[in-house]
């Protein structure tokens, strides 16, 4: 005996809809072939779990797992900003982990640029071209890192606990995501990290990498860097002087830039 068609209602708030498709529909009604959890409903829509907070059918919370019903009326809201952590409604029928503040991350093979503004930034981020998606999920559960993604298929995985499906093709915009939805922009601390390897950069006296230095260099700068994990080297150039502006441009009109 085949299951009962039924049909369910969503109402997607705020950026949700982006997710759905070129139409951007606001208002979603599903038809399913018998019960189903409101986490599947929302993936096979194209929504993953990491970018969903609350759930209410009928006004009242529910839960990922929870069974639709018949004619039910599902609201769907969207993970805030970090900063807004604290007061939002119904603060115990939240559903992605706190805080939401976050500084560790993976980022998926697409999004090498990112993973390098992000450790410029001075953030903890792994990054490889060559990992698959089981790979990443397992250096998030080890690192207890969120998982920064262009795949949905990534995030609807049911271990990944922390993450963000990134919107934007263009890195500056990506880091503005990012920085905004963990609440990072207070931490900011640019040039603290190897934008090649992760590692944290150290001062070290000039003559001991003086034979690194290019002669030009050397005959006017006096401060260097070193990554503790490759070596690398690195001094403050002109180079430095474009990507400050590069951050400056990146954290304008983000809350709380202003008070770094």
């Amino acid at each position: 005996m085949e299951a009962a068609l039924i049909a369910v209602s969503l109402h997607l708030l705020d950026d949700l809809p982006e997710l759905t498709g070129p139409a951007r529909l606001r208002d979603h009604v599903v038809g399913l072939s018998g019960t189903a959890a409101v986490k599947d409903t929302l993936e096979a829509l194209g929504i993953p779990h990491t970018e969903v907070d609350l759930l209410l059918l009928g006004g009242q919370p529910i839960g990922f797992g929870h069974h639709l019903a018949d004619g039910d009326r599902v609201e769907v809201h969207p993970v805030p900003p970090a900063a807004q952590e604290g007061r939002e409604e119904m603060p115990e029928a939240r559903l992605q982990p706190r805080p939401l503040a976050w500084d560790r991350f993976v980022c998926d093979r697409h999004l090498g640029r990112l993973a390098r503004m992000l450790r410029t930034l001075g953030f903890d981020t792994l990054y490889r071209n060559d990992w698959t998606e089981a790979q990443i999920v397992a250096a998030a559960r080890h690192g207890d890192r969120a998982v920064l993604t262009g795949s949905r298929a990534l995030l609807k995985r049911r271990t990944v606990e922390r993450g963000r499906l990134i919107r934007s093709d263009f890195a500056d915009e990506q880091t503005r995501e990012v920085l905004q939805r963990f609440g990072l922009v207070r931490r900011v601390r640019p040039f603290a990290r190897c934008n090649l390897c992760n590692g944290e950069l150290r001062p070290v006296p000039k003559q001991e990498v003086e034979a690194r230095i290019p002669p030009r260099t050397r005959a006017w700068l006096d401060e260097y860097f070193v990554c503790s994990s490759c070596d690398h080297l690195y001094w403050d150039g002109t180079h430095v002087e474009r990507m400050r502006a590069r951050i400056d441009a990146i954290l304008a009109g983000l809350p709380g830039a202003g008070g770094r």
